[in-house]
């Protein structure tokens, strides 16, 4: 009997990211927002996850992904640690995966070792504070 694959990261957030725009009503602005929300940071994730498989899988480079992705090169580190494929590879001090966080986990991939981050031991998204409540 042949193994299922289990959907990818990206795969799973956009879709949760439909599932979000189905509860979407036009007419209720109010009631739409909540789920507007979830659906951005589900599309976030998504974003995320497909720039880690790109520098991950595909060999493509800190910078590039973050063109691709619309986000400056120094944006990318600190997403890329909140992924699945990556965080485990993030430098303990910054919290951002580097150049050779990834070229680690190539290496371990490449070896059979990589390792993948826990659901319950991944960042969170990052969210906006406000600094002052005035």
């Amino acid at each position: 009997m042949p193994t299922r694959k289990s959907p990818s990261p990206v795969s799973l957030a956009v879709a949760a990211a439909e599932e979000a725009l189905r509860h979407v009503d036009p007419e209720q602005p109010s009631a739409a927002l909540p789920h507007l929300r979830a659906a951005q940071d589900h599309l976030t994730r998504a974003i995320d996850e497909a720039m880690a498989s790109a520098v991950l899988a595909e060999g493509s480079t800190i910078r590039t992904a973050g063109v691709l992705a619309g986000l400056s090169e120094n944006a990318v580190g600190p997403r890329l640690a909140r992924t699945s494929m990556l965080a485990a590879y993030a430098a303990p001090d910054g919290g951002r995966v580097t150049a050779s966080g990834v070229e680690r986990a190539r290496y371990d991939l490449e070896q059979g070792r990589h390792r993948r981050a826990d659901e319950e031991t991944a960042p969170r998204p990052m969210r906006f504070r406000a600094r002052r409540d005035t």
